[in-house]
């Protein structure tokens, strides 16, 4: 039998198929383009990132320009929490980018607005490697109006170095429980005497708790665009950092300060936690940061509750705006995002594997040692059946409000995580599909 990932794709599809010399030019799928009708076209371009994505992102653009005389690519990025209000700000004043990051929370708020286009209508647009399953995460009433910009999935990274000055053993990533995880962070912090803690993850990003959920049985969101999670999953997820924190092995209210979002600027690059939960395509640049010593482990809870938390989700999607003024250029631009592999040459795992199957196998020999760890990773997560992933509903950007602001409270102690789990799923509930 063939073995499949999520909802049925093929790993192969996946992770991309063995390509022949004569099946993929390596010069890139997308080609060059006749000059833009009536003089240059300017692209705005707007995406999620902070200054290493850029650099990489840069790179990409220029080739595209030089394949593509006559359009030139304004781009812009900014870090998470601003990028979010930026891009709704832009949409209100009736000035979208022309090429833009999506949101997974937002995708199908911003759709059903009309605010985005339908990239099946794009004949610029080649979606014919693109596997159904990844195209169906940015369906929105059987039109398509998003492409993930690469498939990755969480992880967790454990700085090396410390553990080892700690004579702390790292549990085996593939057996490892929740509880595992609480004991080894808690007993980092103790043989430090307290100048590392063992964990610094982040609790208030809906990741954690998505995968928490499935872990559990439970979607988080479901097929039908509702709310699935239970009232005891989201109190269990805030009591687990309430209850660590207690034992020492998680940072006492108010450690965490708004740092900006590169791996640079971690804690784990900074030596005072020993372990945080990431993108695990961002792996090479937190070892990089942390000093070269830093293993990637799978999440734990895989194998010791009730299901693989684990899915094909992507982090974010690329969209154009349904008012671009240079729609068919917009288009050259995305086609080339996804289907060029010389483009993909210049940002290799940045955003997560690529796509198309074919720039995956594209880009295999040009990956250093740490996204082969990443790569390889999510080759491995693949050989069991994982649960289902759904279009986020609409009214997930203010889950995922409710949850960082339920998150600060618990850690202050002014809420319970009983109390906060119940007011999370009475304001969600009320934001689901308004």
């Amino acid at each position: 039998m063939k073995k499949t990932t999520t909802a049925g794709m093929p790993r192969r599809m996946f992770l991309g198929a063995a390509v022949t010399a004569a099946g993929l030019a390596l010069s890139g799928c997308g080609g060059g383009a006749a000059p833009a009708a009536g003089g240059n076209v300017e692209l705005n371009f707007v995406y999620w990132g902070d200054a290493n994505r850029a650099k990489m992102t840069d790179a990409a653009i220029k080739v595209f320009e030089e394949k593509n005389p006559g359009i030139t690519v304004k781009s812009e990025y900014q870090d998470s929490g601003p990028y979010a209000d930026k891009l709704a700000t832009r949409f209100a004043g009736g000035n979208p980018p022309d090429v833009l990051n999506m949101a997974n929370r937002s995708l199908l708020e911003y759709a059903q607005r009309g605010t985005l286009a339908d990239l099946r209508s794009m004949p610029e647009l080649d979606l014919a490697n693109i596997p159904d399953t990844i195209q169906s995460r940015g369906e929105v009433d059987g039109k398509l109006f998003g492409l993930a910009t690469g498939v990755t999935t969480i992880g967790m990274v454990v700085n090396k170095t410390i553990t080892d000055q700690a004579g702390v053993t790292i549990p085996d990533d593939k057996t490892w429980s929740w509880e595992d995880y609480a004991k080894f962070a808690t007993e980092v912090t103790q043989k430090t005497g307290g100048k590392v803690y063992g964990a610094g993850y982040d609790v208030a990003t809906e990741t954690g708790p998505i995968l928490f959920a499935r872990q559990r049985g439970e979607d988080f969101y479901t097929k039908d665009n509702k709310l699935g999670v239970s009232e005891e999953t989201i109190r269990d997820w805030f009591q687990y950092s309430v209850d660590l924190r207690e034992a020492g092995g998680y940072p006492p209210a108010g450690f965490f300060e708004q740092i900006g979002g590169s791996a640079a600027q971690s804690y784990l690059a900074k030596g005072t936690v020993a372990s945080q939960i990431i993108p695990i395509n961002n792996y090479k640049a937190y070892n990089e940061a942390a000093g070269g010593n830093v293993v990637l482990l799978r999440m734990p809870g895989e194998t010791t509750l009730e299901r693989r938390g684990y899915s094909a989700d992507p982090s974010m999607l690329w969209s154009i705006a349904a008012k671009s003024k240079h729609p068919k250029e917009a288009a050259k631009l995305l086609n080339f995002l996804v289907n060029d592999a010389d483009g993909a040459a210049e940002t290799l795992t940045q955003r997560g594997v690529p796509i198309n199957p074919e720039i995956a196998e594209a880009i295999k020999p040009k990956l250093s040692k740490d996204d082969t760890a990443f790569v390889d990773m999510v080759a491995a997560i693949q050989e069991d059946e994982l649960a289902p992933a759904y279009v986020y509903p609409k009214g997930a950007s203010v889950v995922a409000d409710t949850l960082k602001q339920l998150a600060t409270e618990v850690e202050f102690g002014r809420i319970t995580p009983a109390d906060a789990a119940k007011t999370f799923l009475e304001k969600s509930n009320a934001a689901i599909n308004k």
